[in-house]
């Protein structure tokens, strides 16, 4: 029976590889901004979703597929949901470990599986990238395992009449979780950590599974934030007091939760500030939160109305569009978008390369990137109230190539700091145009930088690799974490921006073609936004959407010394869209617009 049904599955089954095939495909689109469909799989209630059983496959695709989301799920069960699938013989070569030991090997699926029959099982080869190691914290850390392949055998079993099951010989020694499991399976639910200044909220991405009830959710939100950060944001941001602890799960009364911790003093302030951490951190909840120290009364919070009251981010009004046109920055105007005179004065809006504007209040901070008659470049720096005309220039003989400026929000409005990529290197650069060195601990010329709405995280290209790092102002002095690489699909990164507050918008090779891609801050989430943008973008800006941002994210770039505002298709950015310029005589050819970037 078992030799007649492997002789029929030959002539069914692709020889999966390379980019045709059939089964999982050679790249999946996932949609980072919100969780999209589940995999059917076992109980489903209240929004609880199991990961698929073994004997939920129609096909031997279906099965490497829910092989890969096993481990999905609550991680004391990982090992034993694992186990189903393997044959029972082999389940021994999966050492089982358990509580916070228990981690995914989160892997990226590079091409389809190969699949190939043979008389009595069948082969299955799946080439992958390493994405991570999901812990139980719900942490995505950086991954341990290096294989870039995985080789095991199905044999197929009649134990159910006429359907055919299969089970997994020679299992690898990991648990592996698929990319498309990690977006089926789990719920991205970032926390918030206060800044080591305490001045501001700076998030941290976790995954918490689904199936996970409803009702034993905001325990494990509370247990994340009593653990402390990920280690990578460590440098940036400040933990809850040593020895904090949940005492037993948060219990809730119709629509009122109570929280009970075990926290070290009797700081009111401190137990305010955490409750503004749990209003962000339970940002899907409504109704009240009453926190309880050792069961002693604490702090009641109406969660909407305290993250209305504590935003988190200080973006002031609306995005304008501006752009560099014949060496002046432009205002860009677009019907239904907010337009406004420039913020510099005229005499400072000369000889611009590119630019960074920053709302402060009332005022704007400004960085130009000019043009001097030697054709090295200079930092202009200046601040006041719009239009800003007293500008300090950076000393020095000046650079070669340098990327558009970038202001760090963290900074103080009075004493403000940006970044700024030159000639290979990282500097920072203050209110007047002090520039100094940032030493990341990255292999190869650093040639983008990008700084997050809160202030505190990084993200940089070197040596057309994409990292995070975390970063802590402290008297002027920028303090770097250790840069943690991401990986993606993309390679020859040349660009980078921030898209949210969890989300990148990077610009590289895929496939041989120029593309840009989103990409989750840990690496493990993308999607391809233009698929072939002709040339390497040499220029990217982006207004991240927050989450009182009211919109998604936007962005505008350069490739091929053209402009474009991504969209559905991308659109140029043409002479008429640039506010305040005159067509040029007859016969005179018009510039470009150049550089695009947001006021906000």
């Amino acid at each position: 029976m078992r030799r007649r049904f492997v002789a029929g599955l030959i002539g069914g089954v692709c020889l999966l590889g390379g980019t045709t095939g059939c089964g999982i495909p050679d790249r999946t689109e996932v949609r980072v901004e919100g969780p999209g469909p589940a995999v059917e799989g076992g109980a489903t209630s209240s929004g609880r979703i199991e990961p698929p059983s073994r004997t939920a496959a129609d096909s031997p695709e279906d099965f490497v597929r829910n092989f890969l989301a096993a481990p999905a799920g609550e991680p004391d069960r990982a090992y034993d949901r694992v186990r189903q699938f393997i044959e029972p013989r082999d389940r021994s070569r999966l050492q089982e470990k358990r509580g916070s030991e228990v981690g995914l090997t989160v892997v990226r699926l590079t091409k389809s599986p190969e699949i190939t029959p043979n008389l009595d099982d069948i082969d299955v080869t799946i080439s992958v990238q390493q994405v991570g190691r999901l812990r139980a914290d719900g942490v995505l850390a950086p991954p341990e395992a290096t294989e870039t392949s995985y080789r095991f055998r199905l044999r197929p079993t009649l134990e159910s009449g006429d359907q055919t099951d299969w089970y997994l010989a020679d299992p690898p020694n990991v648990l592996l979780l698929s990319v498309d499991a990690l977006e089926d399976h789990y719920l991205p639910r970032p926390v918030y950590f206060w800044s080591s200044d305490r001045s501001r909220l700076v998030p941290d991405q976790r995954y918490l599974p689904r199936a996970v009830p409803e009702d034993r959710r905001v325990s494990e939100v509370v247990k994340w934030l009593t653990a402390g950060p990920s280690e990578w944001l460590e440098r940036a941001v400040s933990p809850l007091p040593d020895r904090t602890q949940l005492i037993n799960n948060a219990t809730r009364t119709d629509d009122r939760w109570e929280v009970d911790l075990d926290m070290p003093g009797d700081d009111r302030t401190r137990v305010d500030q955490l409750g503004t951490q749990l209003a962000w951190s339970l940002s899907w909840l409504d109704g009240q939160l009453e926190l309880k120290i050792r069961n002693q009364q604490g702090v009641t919070i109406d969660l909407e109305q305290r993250r209305q009251e504590r935003p988190l981010y200080s973006v002031e009004g609306t995005p304008q569009r501006f752009c560099v046109y014949e060496g002046s920055i432009h205002a860009l105007s677009y019907p239904g978008e907010p337009s406004g005179p420039v913020p510099v004065a005229e005499a400072a809006n000369t000889g611009v390369v590119s630019a960074a504007l920053n709302r402060a209040g009332t005022g704007v901070h400004a960085a130009l990137v000019v043009a001097g008659p030697n054709g090295r470049k200079h930092l202009s720096v200046g601040s006041g109230f719009p239009p800003v005309s007293a500008f300090a220039r950076s000393g020095g003989p000046g650079w070669s190539n340098v990327s558009r400026p970038v202001w760090l929000r963290s900074a103080a409005a009075a004493a403000p700091v940006g970044l700024v990529v030159a000639d290979g290197g990282l500097y920072l650069f203050d209110g007047g145009a002090k520039v100094s060195a940032v030493p990341l601990g990255v292999t190869g010329p650093v040639t983008a930088v990008a700084a997050a709405l809160d202030g505190h995280r990084l993200a940089v290209v070197a040596d057309g690799v994409l990292h995070v790092v975390a970063v802590n102002l402290d008297g002027g002095v920028l303090a770097t974490g250790p840069a943690r690489r991401l990986p993606t699909q993309l390679t020859r990164l040349s660009a980078v921006d921030w898209y949210d507050e969890n989300r990148l918008i990077v610009a590289g090779s895929a496939a041989g073609r120029w593309a840009l891609y989103e990409l989750s801050v840990d690496g493990a989430l993308e999607v391809t936004l233009e698929r072939d943008i002709g040339s390497p973008a040499t220029h990217l800006a982006a207004y991240p959407a927050n989450p009182r941002g009211g919109q998604f994210g936007l962005a505008m770039y350069v490739a091929n010394q053209v402009a474009f505002r991504t969209g559905r298709p991308p659109e140029r950015i043409q002479r008429e869209q640039v506010a305040e310029v005159t067509a040029p005589p007859s016969g005179v050819r018009p510039g470009n617009p150049t550089a695009p970037f947001f006021l906000y």
